[in-house]
């Protein structure tokens, strides 16, 4: 018989920040920023929004990756956000 593990705790997505990355009249973008709102105000999520036109660093890091998508700081999507995948970086199932 084996012991049962510990079920690990789900992160609330309440605790996360969505952040989108992109640039005026990115049409992707555009499609991006309406997945992340939808799935943030679904999830009690908080989003932002940066502008690699305004921020040379972002340029230089994502210009030919936009729109990119970060959950928390750390790199989750680029061009096309997928909602339910979305959903589970922020802890939903």
């Amino acid at each position: 018989m084996s012991p049962l593990l510990p079920r690990t705790s789900r992160r609330n997505p309440a605790d996360s920040t969505v952040t989108l990355i992109g640039k005026p009249g990115c049409h992707l973008c555009d499609d991006a920023r309406k997945v992340i709102v939808a799935v943030c105000q679904e999830l009690g999520a908080a989003w932002e929004e940066k502008d690699i036109t305004q921020d040379a660093e972002l340029h230089r890091k994502y210009w030919e990756q936009i729109p990119v998508v970060l959950v928390d700081g750390a790199q989750h999507d680029f061009w096309r956000v997928d909602p339910q995948r979305l959903r589970k970086a922020l802890g939903a199932d």
